[in-house]
């Protein structure tokens, strides 16, 4: 078995107050650079606004058609953004020169379903049969939120998201199966239907919310124990807003005991030069000519 790169870390990343490189500021390549020289292992919600921002899975390649066709079968999880070719781990269509083994602030490692490590960074753990997959994420659409003038609590806090297992079933494709992991934001009642719009231009950063208000109808338990990520601060009046979460792949590799996976960090995501400009009303949908993983082919 190959010796895991770094120990677990705490739960708790460093915020960007802390960051001496004041990373907010910088463009989605000086970010790279900190995080890929080790100066920032924290989440990126606030990073590099007005850039897609990415999930992060990278599996064997004999798993990687099916894991594929999972991702179209659920686009809304899993928005298929880019895929390796076999044993690539750089990539010029996400921005110039991003390696996949040193560009995330923490990886997570599983072996037979179960996380052994997060490492910093996977450079020793790469393989030339590796493929892998970035799908898009909501960090994207937070800074277009902001920019609206609506600031979400976790926006205003430097937070992570609250995310959530739901028993939103995903639709199976070889080994991979399981249920949905949901983001969720508390969103003032007069705000969410412009919320509710802005994100829906962003099909690529999971698009429309799946559910809106009581969780218990997609299996949320208790609001105050995420699956990950930082408990929310939820204010009397908010009403409760879930996205589709990139994060939906880790819960399936646990669930169906996967022999080997790496993926990002929750909240820890590939920042890409992808303008959010570029990706407005694109999809990630089987077949569809429009979707940016196939216009990037």
């Amino acid at each position: 078995m190959t010796k895991v790169a770094a120990p677990l870390l705490s739960s708790t990343p460093p915020s960007l107050e802390e960051s001496e490189e004041g990373l907010a500021t910088l463009s989605p390549g000086q970010v790279r650079a900190e995080i890929r020289a080790g100066r920032y292992r924290g989440h990126t919600a606030q990073l590099a606004p007005g850039f897609l921002q990415c999930n992060l899975v990278v599996l064997p390649a004999d798993l990687a058609d099916d894991f594929e066709r999972f991702c179209h079968m659920n686009p809304k999880p899993c928005p298929l953004v880019w895929r390796s070719e076999r044993g690539e781990p750089v990539s010029n269509d996400l921005g110039a020169e991003i390696d996949i083994r040193t560009d995330v602030p923490r990886y997570r490692v599983f072996r037979n379903g179960q996380l052994v490590g997060e490492p910093r960074a996977i450079d020793d753990l790469w393989r030339d049969d590796f493929c892998a997959f970035a799908l898009g994420c909501s960090f994207t659409f937070d800074a277009i939120i902001a920019r609206s003038d609506i600031l979400l609590p976790h926006m205003a806090s430097g937070a992570n998201i609250a995310m959530y297992r739901s028993n939103i079933p995903a639709k199976s494709a070889g080994p991979f199966k399981g249920s949905y992991v949901v983001s969720m934001r508390p969103v003032p009642p007069h705000l969410v239907a412009r919320v509710v719009e802005i994100s829906s231009r962003y099909p690529l950063a999971h698009g429309a919310p799946l559910h809106i208000g009581d969780p218990s109808e997609i299996g949320v338990g208790d609001i105050a124990k995420p699956y990950a990520g930082d408990v929310p601060e939820i204010g009397k009046d908010d009403v409760l807003v879930f996205w589709g979460c990139g994060v939906t792949p880790q819960l399936v590799i646990e669930e169906c005991a996967v022999p080997l996976a790496i993926t990002h960090h929750p909240g820890s995501m590939l920042i890409t030069n992808i303008p959010v400009t570029a990706i407005q009303g694109k999809t990630a949908s089987a077949g569809d000519d429009q979707s940016w993983s196939n216009l990037r082919r």
